[in-house]
Formats: structure tokens, C-alpha cells, sequence
């Protein structure tokens, strides 16, 4: 037993499970009328099912179909988890598994709900699987990325019963998008030589940033005037600041650099959290 929960916290990438538990609790947050709502049942299962199940699966795909990939790759050496060959069937076993679980949560969900978890269902696999396989197709590899943004939109749609506003959705996706290919470019050299064409392979290192840039200029911009120009809300420029020094200062090290960033949308995604639920209990 011991062996598999091991198995299972390497494959899951604990670094990442903040970026859909995290969304979710956002979108729950920005959803939800009153404090009973927090103590709901569901509430709590899918807190669950978005920060630890929803990983392994996310990112168990991603491992079985790049094992030949991955071999090319020393991010899997430094900060991620190499699968072996002999473990390939153990994984096969265990992503079946969470597709059975996710199958049968979709049973006890309304059509709504259904259709957006289904949604992120096939957003999740089709990323890394075969025939489709968004990972290796430019401007389709981080808008498939929205995979991230899913869970919110479900919490969201779970508490309220309805979506969200369109320009929120929109600048998740200018976040997200950015997110993708910012975590990209460090492996542009590896996926390229593994016939990966990414949008960074595709456009260059220099045109990747500048993307990346464009994009959380447009995110901040959004978060602002959503905010009504609060003082906090402009703390949402710290992402821009990531391309922009890349982009000034070109000996920096983005493989350095780019693992701030969970830090930031962990601290990011903590205050709007707090903020959301102070301002609808509060104000």
C-alpha cells in the first residue's frame, strides 16, 4: 500500500495540484451567496477530487504517453517523476481507475455539471493521448490548457447554478494560456528534438515571451477592472514582470525563473480567495 500511495503523490506532481484544487476553490468562492455553502457535502468532495485524483489523471495520461519523450527530457530527473517501463501497466491500471471514479460522480451530477466535468474530462486526456493529442499542435497545445480553468467554471456552475460572466472566462483564459507556454519555452531544445511541435518550438523562445507578455498585460487589465481598480488587484502584474525580465535581461535562467511561479499563484489565488469571501459575507 505503502508503494502505491508513493507511486501515486510522484506521478501527481504535488507542485501543480494548486493549479486545479486552487482554481476550484476560486470558482467556488466567486460562485457562492452564503457561508452555508461552504458546508456543503459536495463542496468537499470535489475539493478533493480536483486536488488529488484529478492530478494523478491529468498528469498519469501525460506519463504513459510520453515515456519515449520523457527520456529526452532532465526536467524528469530534477523536478518531476520518470515512469519505467515496468510501471507502465500499473499506470494504465490506475488511469482506469480514476476514469471508473470520475464516471460515476458524473452519475449523481445535474446535465449542467455534467457537461463541463465531462468537458474537462476529455480536455485532460486529449492534451497528451492519441488521435488528438493537443500537446503537439501550436496555438491548440495552451488553449487546450484551459483544461486548468475547468474545474473553476464547475465550482462556479456547482454553488451557483449558473456560469461565470464571459470576460472572466476570458481572462482565465489569457492566464492559462500564458501559464502553457511560458512552462514551454525551458523545453523547447527537448521537444523539439522529440518531434513535439509546441507553440514555443513553433514560434521561437523570443516571439514565446513576447506572447506570454501580451497575454498577462491582457489578464491584468481584465483583473483590474473586474476589481474596480482595488489597490490589490494590481498586484496581478508580478506575471507580466516574469516575460518582461526574460526579455530584458536575456542571461537570465528561465528554468530558474519559471519555478516561482507556483509560489505566485499559490500566494495570488490564496488572497483572491480570501478577498472574494470577505467581500460577499462582509460587503
Amino acid at each position: 500500500m505503502r508503494d502505491i500511495l508513493s507511486f501515486l503523490f510522484k506521478i501527481s506532481r504535488f507542485r501543480f495540484w494548486i493549479y486545479t484544487g486552487g482554481t476550484y476553490v476560486v470558482g467556488y468562492a466567486l460562485g457562492f451567496s452564503i457561508l452555508a455553502d461552504f458546508f456543503r457535502p459536495e463542496y468537499y468532495l470535489y475539493l478533493f477530487y480536483f486536488f488529488i485524483p484529478a492530478n494523478i489523471f491529468i498528469y498519469g495520461v501525460n506519463d504513459y504517453w510520453d515515456m519515449e519523450t520523457d527520456i529526452l527530457n532532465p526536467k524528469k530527473d530534477e523536478k518531476e517523476y520518470r515512469i519505467q517501463i515496468k510501471e507502465r501497466k500499473k499506470l494504465l491500471n490506475i488511469i482506469y481507475l480514476l476514469i471508473g471514479f470520475s464516471l460515476i460522480l458524473m452519475f449523481f451530477q445535474n446535465t449542467g455539471e455534467r457537461l463541463i466535468f465531462a468537458g474537462f474530462l476529455l480536455l485532460s486526456y486529449f492534451y497528451s493521448a492519441k488521435p488528438l493529442r493537443f500537446k503537439d499542435k501550436p496555438f491548440l497545445d495552451f488553449s487546450s490548457n484551459y483544461l486548468y480553468v475547468v474545474p473553476g467554471i464547475f465550482a462556479f456552475y456547482l454553488v451557483s447554478n449558473s456560469l461565470p460572466s464571459l470576460i472572466m472566462c476570458l481572462g482565465a483564459y489569457f492566464h492559462i494560456s500564458a501559464m502553457h507556454i511560458f512552462s514551454a519555452i525551458p523545453d523547447i531544445e527537448y521537444d523539439g528534438d522529440a518531434g513535439i511541435n509546441t507553440t514555443p518550438v513553433f514560434i521561437g523562445e523570443k516571439a514565446s515571451l513576447i506572447l506570454c507578455l501580451i497575454f498577462w498585460l491582457i489578464l491584468s487589465f481584465i483583473v483590474i477592472y473586474l476589481a474596480q481598480f482595488f489597490p490589490l488587484s494590481f498586484l496581478v502584474f508580478l506575471y507580466p514582470l516574469f516575460p518582461l525580465i526574460l526579455l530584458i535581461k536575456t542571461s537570465s535562467d528561465i528554468n530558474k525563473v519559471y519555478w516561482y511561479l507556483p509560489y505566485v499563484n499559490t500566494a495570488l489565488g490564496g488572497l483572491l480567495f480570501t478577498a472574494l469571501v470577505i467581500n460577499t459575507l462582509f460587503f
